[in-house]
């Protein structure tokens, strides 16, 4: 089955707005739908397209690229033969899938837009570690795009659905509920989706037969794959890279999230697990939140990199990943969670599934944490903040009933001047009380 993507109409706009003067280059994790997604837009977007997925390219094919690079009509006319695909002055794509298995490749692209003759685009992971990038000048002529896990409305799309979103918005946009009914259904998809996540193979799978074992065996394999991914690029440092990997679920399900190297080691560092993290992060595997000690003065300017909290860049996995010690959830587990009826730790999936929806949005995650053992009126724990109009938007991700927003109150007075509309994200429908939004954790699509 054919998945629709929000990111083709992305690359519609770059075809368009850019007419041949950039490549795009399109990273994202492994087993995101990179490939397929480039490809189809040859297929759709142009008068042909040729793919060289360099993770599996000939000796014969490299060669042309040392030897005959500088005569473009002889490196050309090799390719489509070598392919079999016809070329065609500015209506033909030509593919360097997997870029980064041949970084010199990268450093052409530089040279091949300035000759005109077609458009390019790169996909690609882990794209910016040095292995991936010694040696050569990276071009100024690429347009960057990430590429995440499915979104909650891409996911309804593949169930059929494009007619709740458009209701969620209205909702959201006049700030009224969707009314018991809908929200109830709603708040069931979502959950569909946790258990799911947004990785296209695990999709296909339920969608086609409505069954979680074959989405969790999907996402295994996933799982299995980075692991594999792990050993074969992070040489000299794979065994802290799993070390953090496979103590994720662990981490998340703590009262505080952030991420404690004493659970690895007892006397470890932040210096000794940093490009650990950098990696995780570089794969698109994880999706890292930092502390800003400073919010009043910006988000950025007073991030505290060795205070970080680590989620999964797609939950599905993470609910895989959690129950790793059993070789397959069983349907009947995959129902119990689906219809709460398990003591489960919800906090770390739901907090999880909202730094998923929020990074898929564009921003970069950050949490607020201050504690204070002799005054309890300075600490509080704010699970995200975000950047809304110059102001600083605080969020609470609760899993259960709502309650209070101690932490949102305390915020709120120590950084008045610049705090904006504070949300609490729950399961329940949408109310607002003041300047508190709360917030059903679907509609987090629109923030």
């Amino acid at each position: 089955m054919e998945l629709k993507r929000k990111i083709y109409d992305r690359m519609l706009k770059w075809k368009q707005e850019d007419a041949g003067c950039t490549a795009l280059l399109l990273e994202g994790a492994r087993r995101v739908g990179k490939s397929h997604i480039v490809e189809q837009f040859g297929k759709r977007e142009y008068k042909s397209y040729l793919l060289i997925d360099f993770s599996n390219v000939s000796k014969q094919i490299l060669d042309v690229f040392e030897n005959d690079f500088t005569e473009y009509d002889i490196f050309f006319s090799k390719l489509s033969v070598f392919y079999g695909v016809k070329l065609f002055h500015r209506e033909s794509l030509i593919i360097f899938d997997e870029v980064q298995m041949y970084p010199k490749a990268r450093q052409m692209i530089k040279h091949l837009v300035a000759d005109g003759r077609y458009d390019y685009i790169e996909t690609g992971f882990l794209l910016t570690l040095k292995q991936n990038v010694g040696g050569i000048v990276l071009p100024s002529e690429e347009e960057h795009v990430s590429m995440y896990p499915l979104d909650f409305e891409e996911f309804l799309w593949a169930m059929g659905d494009e007619v709740t979103v458009p209701y969620m918005k209205d909702c959201f946009d006049k700030r009224k509920p969707m009314g018991e009914a809908i929200h109830r259904k709603t708040m069931n998809l979502f959950r569909q989706y946790m258990l799911v996540g947004g990785m296209p193979q695990s999709v296909v799978a339920f969608i086609e037969t409505k069954d979680f074992e074959k989405a969790d065996r999907a996402k295994r394999r996933i799982l299995n794959l980075y692991r594999n991914d792990v050993t074969k690029f992070a040489k000299g440092y794979e065994s802290k890279v799993l070390s953090i990997f496979d103590g994720i679920p662990s981490q998340l399900s703590k009262h505080e999230k952030k991420y404690s190297l004493a659970s690895i080691q007892k006397e470890a560092r932040f210096r000794e697990y940093e490009d650990a993290f950098m990696w995780l992060d570089e794969a698109m595997i994880i999706n890292t939140c930092f502390n800003s000690s400073d919010p009043n003065v910006g988000l950025r300017l007073n991030e505290e990199r060795i205070t970080l909290k680590c989620y999964m860049a797609d939950t599905g996995l993470l609910f895989s990943h959690a129950f790793s010690d059993n070789e397959l959830m069983e349907e009947e587990v995959y129902k119990a969670i689906l219809f709460d009826r398990i003591g489960l730790n919800e906090g770390m999936f739901f907090e999880n599934v909202a730094a998923q929806m929020l990074r898929s949005r564009g921003h970069k995650l950050y949490f607020y944490s201050r504690s204070d053992r002799e005054n309890s009126e300075n600490r509080m724990e704010i699970d995200f903040l975000i950047s809304k109009k110059r102001k600083v938007c605080p969020l609470e991700v609760k899993s259960s009933a709502y309650k209070n927003h101690v932490s949102l109150d305390k915020f709120k007075n120590k950084f008045s001047a610049k705090t904006g509309e504070r949300y609490i994200i729950y399961t329940k429908d949408l109310k607002v009380e003041g300047d508190v939004v709360c917030l059903p954790i679907y509609m987090l699509l629109f923030l």
